[in-house]
This record gives structure tokens, sequence and C-alpha cells, in this order.
């Protein structure tokens, strides 16, 4: 046994055992009374006093017990109680009375007297009692039935008692000349127990719920306590009788068995209802049908009891009594309107009990909702009409069938064992269950249906109702939220799922795992240029592309924008070198896949892929490994883009330092710790300083100005970018403008990239507003366009540097000669001033070839009539080949360093420096003077940059 097991038993067991104790007390007292009684207490005053003051006693006990259980009662039942008090307190009197003639004053007892006032108030408050115990009915016929049970009982036992004894009582007191009221007191006695009787009868089947253990017991007292009576008052004892003997017995075991009821039964059915929580299958339940047999059998054992009163006078030759004929004839009357009520009241209960089962027919049959009942055995024994209309199969066709034939395969293991479970499980905590399951329909398909399950006589009973469409929904809505709308592959969050599920299941530790990401190269320009219908449907044959390039297990996703993603699944029986070499050959592929021509419209679109690979490490998060196949990606763009890169560490510490380094610039613009310096453009021919070139430096926390390589890479990105170059060209301008002011009219160059050109933060009109807040002339400020980045439309770019000339501003091509849209840039843009990339100059001495391009670049400048500068012009012979060649100007070490404002100001005093080789020679490539600079677009000579 277990330990619970061990434990409701110990506990069950003391409760039985002090359940049973106060009924051993009680049967001991009772047994020794009786004892006492029996032997006639050993003498007759003791005898008498047991008889008299015993019996008075005894129920006095009564008579505080239930007193006392009427204070903690239930109000609806205090009353009889109350009434129970009051009854043993009148048969308490009684034997007070009794005893107190013949105990104290030795003398027979009179007759009437005032004990037989006592005696004669014990029943009626008794049977007021039962009344208030009995359960109410609800209906007139209901209490009209009541009155006629109750007749019932009594007539046939009056007419029974008429016959055996009452009549011959009442023959004798005539014959004796007995008065009138010791005539009807000898009738008293028999006639309220009959009416008593009658009551515990009547009522004994129509007792409420409510403490019914107590209630038993309590009539069961004044059962004994009548049956003693009718002893009593029985020809045969009562000429007999004296206090003392045996028949006292009976009385003093009812008055202690109505004492004990409200306490010792209530303790009874506490014991009963602990033993039914804990055993709820030992729990009887057979006493509610005989109960209502011997119920509805009253009205006839009543008539048979009257009957046999009748027989009885026949049989013995006595003339029928007018009573028993008067009583017999109501018993019978009562008994036929009984009938006919009952007869009614059955029609009544047919008719509604017929118009019930219609309706719940009607609502079964009407139901949009398939009700099935199944026998303990899986068979299904009814199915209402709306599967025909739900399954497309007759409800006939479907009665006797199995159900588990209709159930999918797949869905039957699963309901096997939610029924199993639910009918294990207690009634009372899981009444019902839901199950759901593809059943088979009439026309083969499966439809999803879902049942609420409970129990019905051993079997089941179902009510089930198709939710196919629902369940489709379901599907649709889980896919839509998985999915992308447009090339309907996974998302960014089912495909990071899918990386989580690869680095955490069984295949977690397989070889060759990766995730590629991807980035149509040129997307963008050819979204803009086609319009976004066109780049939606090369998104959408990209994404076909991608999927059927990638195998069966992989997954294929879509980012957002032209950001594409795969999923690669390792394979634990490769070798890891052979797997990463089988991933990147997979990767260059989807590259050339790719980058083939788009057939989009009425053309060919043509971008690239450029590809991440990250491989999956022990213990990576999908996070991390998602992260390193981006940065990969953004590598393979920054290398030249259409291109396949594999992720090395060395990325993320790149990625930490331009974070660090973003950050700091970040604090450096918040914090004013930028410098502007100024390089002097200086005239090769004259050392004349034409114009000065403005350069930002960033003051470090000890004070020195520098300009490191990951800086200015990071100043290229982003609102970092715009906002150093407003800064930049603010300070310039401002600057300027001081110096014009103290005489120093020189032009300021200012380097801008082009990007930052067409920045809609930076519009043709600031420039103008700068100008004009500043007092500074249009021809003073000189903007060099740098950076050759292929993605810059030359349309745009050519449409606002045309804007800036109308206001005079000059414009300089810086790094000329460096990139491979430079004579692009030349033939479309409106240029004023080239500027030779730092690259070039540096090799023009040692190196012919580079001799031979520079002095190319320097006789196409010449032709189109357009100034020279030459940038990072650090030794003499440098100077001297670039003035040889025709180029005008110069900057560099040469003549001199950035300069603070001080020192620039010094210089511009000063206003040339030294030149090399003295006086010039005549330029190569002009056969003249040297060039003079123009200051508009016509004869003006303006300063270089």
């Amino acid at each position: 046994m277990s330990t619970r097991g061990a434990f409701l038993a110990r506990r069950s067991g003391t409760g039985r055992t002090s359940a049973l104790l106060p009924q051993l007390v009680l049967g001991l007292v009772c047994g020794g009374y009786a004892a006492g009684a029996a032997t006639g207490w050993g003498s007759t005053r003791v005898a008498l006093f047991m008889g008299d003051f015993g019996l008075s006693a005894a129920a006095l006990a009564a008579a505080v017990s239930c007193l006392l259980f009427a204070r903690v009662a239930d109000p609806r039942f205090r009353p009889a109680w109350l009434l129970f008090a009051l009854s043993s307190l009148m048969a308490s009197g009684g034997n007070a009375v009794w005893g107190w003639y013949e105990c104290v004053r030795e003398v027979r007892v009179p007759s009437p007297s005032l004990a037989d006032v006592f005696f004669l108030c014990f029943a009626p408050p008794a049977i007021v009692g039962l009344l208030v115990l009995a359960k109410r009915p609800v209906t007139r016929a209901g209490w009209v039935c009541l009155a006629l049970d109750s007749w019932l009982i009594g007539g046939s036992l009056l007419t029974l008692s008429w016959s055996l004894a009452l009549a011959h009582t009442a023959h004798v007191a005539d014959i004796e000349g007995d008065s009138v009221a010791r005539a009807a007191l000898s009738l008293a006695y028999p006639l309220l127990d009959i009416v008593l009787v009658s009551m515990v009868l009547a009522l004994h089947f129509r007792r409420s719920s409510v403490n019914r253990a107590a209630v038993n017991t309590a009539i069961a007292a004044l059962a004994l306590t009548v049956l003693c009576d009718a002893l009593f008052t029985s020809p045969l004892l009562r000429q007999s009788y004296h206090s003392g003997q045996l028949l006292d017995a009976g009385w003093f075991a009812g008055s202690l068995l109505l004492a004990y009821a409200p306490w010792g039964a209530a303790r009874d059915a506490d014991t009963a209802v602990r033993d039914e929580d804990e055993d709820p299958a030992a729990t009887p339940t057979t006493s509610r049908p005989i109960a209502g047999s011997l119920a509805a059998l009253t009205p006839y054992l009543a008539a048979a009891v009257c009957t046999l009163g009748i027989l009885y006078n026949v049989i013995e030759g006595r003339r029928v009594d007018r009573v028993v004929v008067l009583t017999g004839c109501t018993v019978v009357l009562a008994l036929v309107v009984r009938q006919g009520i009952m007869l009614l009241d059955n029609i009544a209960l047919t008719q509604e009990l017929a118009q019930k089962e219609n309706h719940f027919r009607s609502l079964v049959q009407g139901s949009s909702d398939v009700i099935m009942i199944a026998a303990p055995s899986g068979v299904l024994r009814y199915v209402s009409p709306a599967a025909a209309g739900v399954y497309g199969r007759d409800a006939d066709e479907l009665v006797g069938a199995e159900l588990s034939s209709i159930i999918h395969p797949d869905d039957l293991g699963r309901v096997v064992h939610e029924v199993r479970r639910f009918l294990a499980a207690p009634p009372g905590e899981e009444p019902a269950t839901r199950i759901e399951c593809r059943i088979r329909s009439g026309s083969g398909d499966w439809l999803n249906v879902e049942s609420t399950v409970n129990r019905h006589q051993g079997g089941l009973l179902l009510n089930s109702r198709d939710v196919t469409e629902r369940v489709r929904l379901q599907a649709q809505l889980q896919h839509n939220a998985e999915h992308d709308p447009l090339t309907d592959l996974p998302n960014r969050a089912l495909f990071t799922a899918r990386v989580r599920q690869a680095l955490s299941g069984r295949r977690a530790g397989d070889a060759g795992t990766a995730v590629l990401f991807i980035d149509l190269d040129g997307f963008k320009a050819a979204n803009d240029r086609l319009g976004h219908q066109a780049g939606d449907e090369l998104l959408v044959q990209a994404a076909r592309r991608l999927h059927e390039s990638v195998r069966s297990g992989d997954t294929a996703a879509r980012l957002g924008g032209d950001e594409f993603a795969a999923l690669i699944v390792g394979d634990a029986g490769r070798e890891q070198d052979a797997r990463e070499c089988q991933v990147h050959e997979i990767a260059d592929r989807l590259r050339l896949t790719l980058s083939d021509p788009y057939r989009v419209g009425d053309g060919e679109v043509r971008v690239t892929a450029s590809i991440g690979v990250a491989f999956a490490e022990p213990g990576i998060t999908p996070t991390d490994l998602m992260r390193n196949a981006d940065l990969a990606m953004y590598r393979a763009k920054a290398g030249g883009k259409n291109r396949v890169e594999l992720y090395a560490p060395q990325m993320q510490a790149d990625v930490v330092r331009r974070s660090e380094l973003a950050t700091r610039l970040r604090g450096a613009l918040r914090d004013g710790e930028f410098a502007l310096l100024h390089q002097p453009v200086v005239h090769l021919a004259t050392g004349r300083i034409a114009a000065v070139a403005a350069q930002a430096r960033w003051r470090s926390a000890q004070g020195i100005l520098f300009t490191p390589a990951e800086f200015l890479r990071i100043s290229e990105d982003g609102d970092r970018t715009a906002e150093l170059g407003r800064w930049l060209l603010e300070e310039a301008v401002e600057q300027a403008a001081d110096r014009a002011a103290a005489g120093h009219r020189t032009a300021v160059s200012v380097r801008l990239p082009a990007r930052r050109l067409l920045d809609r933060g930076f519009p043709s009109g600031s420039v103008e507003a700068l100008l004009t807040r500043h007092g500074l002339p249009p021809g003073a400020l000189v903007i060099e366009v740098s950076d050759s980045d292929p993605r810059v439309p030359f349309e745009d770019l050519e449409q606002r540097l045309a804007a800036l000339r109308r206001l005079g501003v000059r414009i300089a091509l810086d790094g000329f000669g460096s990139g491979y849209a430079a004579i692009n840039a030349l033939r479309r843009l409106p240029i004023d001033v080239l500027k030779l990339d730092r690259g070039l100059v540096e090799g023009v001495v040692e190196s012919a070839r580079l001799h031979k391009i520079t002095s190319g670049l320097l006789r196409i400048a010449c032709d189109l009539g357009m100034q020279s500068v030459a940038d990072g012009v650090d030794v003499p012979e440098q100077v001297l080949a670039l003035r040889a060649m025709g180029c005008t100007h110069g900057q560099g070490a040469a003549f001199s360093g950035p300069l603070d404002e001080y020192r620039l100001r010094r210089a511009l005093v000063r206003g040339t420096f030294p030149v090399p080789g003295g006086a010039p020679a005549q330029p190569v490539l002009t056969g003249g003077a040297a060039p003079t600079f123009i200051r508009s677009h016509g004869e003006t000579p303006v300063p270089p940059t």
C-alpha cells in the first residue's frame, strides 16, 4: 500500500472508531436498562423509580440535546428540532408527574390527571416537526397528494386498530359507565399514535436530503416511541401494566435515540462524506430506487391494511362497525382521488416529456454540428442527420461503423491516447475534453473536425463541427507571418528560426553548416531608373533563381529590400574542408546565377551579387552567425562587389574599431575638437600664393593635430559626413571672409565628396546664403569635387555643379587621373580647374611612363583652357618637371605644409615662396608664356586652386 493509501486507511479507520464509540455506549445503556426492567430492578420501589423518573430523565436528555442542536442547525430546520425538544419535554413532564404519584405520594395515578395532559401534548409538536423536516411539495397537487397519503395511512391504521382493539375499548368504556373524559382519553392515545405513525410513514419517503442521517435517526426514535404507545394501549397489556416493566425499555431507548440523533448521526454523516471523498466508487447507489418504489407502493399498502381490517371483522363473524365502514369508504375514495391525480400528473408528464423530446430532437436534427454517440467498444450507435451536410455521408451509413475507421491514420494514435486519458480522469475534475482530428468525408477528402467529447453510459458523446476553413485560414496566416509577401520566400523571422534549429538540433555538430548573405549590386539604380514595379519583378526573378539553385534541405530567404540569404545545412558524412569547399562552390554558383541578365518588360537589366559566407562554429548563436555572414557580405561589396567573401574574425574587430572611431568622431564634432588648416597653392612660375586649400584636422587630447586613415574613412559615411562637410565649408568661408576684411583677398578651396553635393541636406541655396551671410564674393570660393563613386548619377551632379557655377563659384576636379570615370567627368561636368592626383605627382620624376601620362593630361587641360594644380609637390625636382610640362600651380611640402591661421597670414603678407630653378622656362605645351588665371568663363583671370 502506498503512503497516501495507508494514511487514508488510517484516517478512515479512526473516523469509524470515533463514530462507533457513542453507538456502543448508547447500546450498553439501553441494554442495561432493558436488563434491569426484565429482572424487575431487584425491588418494587426501584422499579417504580426507574420506570418513572428514569424515563423522565431520558426524555429530558433528549429535550436538552435537541435544544442545543437547534442553536447550530441549519436555520431552515431549526424549528423542527425545537419542536422535537418540546415534544421530549412533554414526555419528561408526564413521566415526572407519574413518578410523583407512584414514588413520592405512593398512590395510584388518577385518570385523567396532569400526566395525561403532558402525554397528549407529546404527539402534536412531533408531528409538526416532521412536517418541517419534510420536503415541501412545489405544486398544489403535491400538497393534495401528501394529505391523501397521510389519510390513506392514518385511515388504514385506524380501520385496523378499531377492528382489533379500539372498538373493544370503546365498548368496555360504555358498559362500565366511564365518563366521557375517560372514554375520550382511552381513545386519544391510540388516535394520536396513529396520526404520528401516519406522518412518520408518509414523510419518510419525502424527507429532505440535508442531514438525512439525523432525520432518519429522529424518525426511528419517534417510531419506537409510537410502537411502545401502541403496545401500552392494547387491552392485553393495559390491564397488567405497571411502571418498571420491560415496556419502559422501549420508551427509554426511543428517548436516548432522539438525544443521540442530531449529534451522533451528524458525526456518522461526516464520516460517510469523508469515506465517499476517499472512495467514490464505494458510495451506495441503490437506496434511492428502493425508497422510490416503497413511496409508490404506500397508497396500495394502506388500502391493503384497510382491507385487512374489514376482512378481520368478517372472518370473526362480527358486524362491521360503522366507523370501519366510514373510514374504509374514505380511504377508498382518497385512493381513487389520488390515483386520478397521479393519472393526470402522468399524462402531463408524458406530454411534457414528449414535447421536450421533440424539442431536443429538433435541436439535434437542425443543428449544424454533428452529434454522435459511440459505445464503449468504439462503435457508433447514433449519428445526427447533420452528418450529410458536414461529412457528405448519410447518418445511417455511419451508424454501426467503428469510430476509428473514419479518423485519419496519422491522427488516430493521438485521438486514442486523449480518449483514454479523458476516461481515466475523474468526471468531477474533467467533465469534457476537446479533440481535433481529420475525418474522411463522403468524397474521400479529409476534413478538419473539432469535437467536444463527453462521457455517455460508459461510452462517448461527441459534438463535432467542421473547422477546415478555420484551419486553412490559420495555416495561411501562419504562412503569411513567416514568408515574404512579394517573393513567397521565408522571411527573416522564419530564416532565423531555421538557423536556430540547425544549430540546436541533432545536426548541430555537422560540418559545413553555413549562412550566405546576398546583396544585389546595382538594384537601387535599376529600381530608380525603371520604376518600382519593374524592381519588384526583378526581385521575384532573383528569388526564383535563388530557390531553384539551393538544395531541397536548404533554405532560401528574403531578408528585405534587395537582401537575400541562404542556409546551407551541414553534412556529418563529409570532412570539414570538403564541406567548406562545397559551400564556397555553391556561393560562387549563386553569384553567377544571380548575375545573369534579367528580362524585365521589353529590355534586359543587369545586376550583380555580393555574397558573404559564414560557417557555423561550436557554441555560436544564430544571431552571431547571421551577423558574421552580413559582415562578410559588406566586405565583399567594399572589395569591389560581384564577389564571394568568407568571414574572418578580423572583420568583427574592424567593425568594433570603426564603431569606436565613429563614437569618437561624434564626440569630436560635438565638443569642437576639429581645427581648420590651410595649405597655400603656389604659382609654379612666380612663387606667388594664388589660393589656399582648406583641410580639417582633429585635435587629440594631447593637443596634436592629425588625420588617421581610419578616421578619414569613418568621416565619409552617413550623418557624420554631412556634419563634417557642413562644418568644413562654413568654417572655411568664415575665415576667408575675415582674411578678406584684413586685406588678404585670396580664394579658398574646399574639398567635398560628390555624394555630399547631391545630399538633400545640402541645397544649392545654402552656399549662396553662406556667402551672403559672411560677405565673401562667390569667385573667392572653389569647390573641389572628389569621390569617383560610379553610383553617383552624372546627370544630377552636372545640374548641381552648373547651378553653383551660375552663382560664381569655381569648380575643380580633384584626384584627376586616378578614377576610371575621370575622362567621363571631364567630358560632361562643368570644370574650371584640374587637380592632378598625388599618385601621378609622386612618380613623375622617376617613372618615364608616369611622366608621359602626366604630360598628356596636362596637354588636355591646356587644350580645354582649364587651369591645373598638382597635389603633393614635395621636392624641387617635381616643381621643375611639372613646370616644364605646363602645370601652372602646385601645393605641397616643396612650398609649405598646412598652416594655422596665424602662420597663414604671415605667409600671405610675404606673398611668395622661393621657386627652384630661378626664372621659369617657356612652357613646352603652350609655346609661349605661362598661362594666366582667369576670373570668369571669359577673359577675367582668377586664382587657381
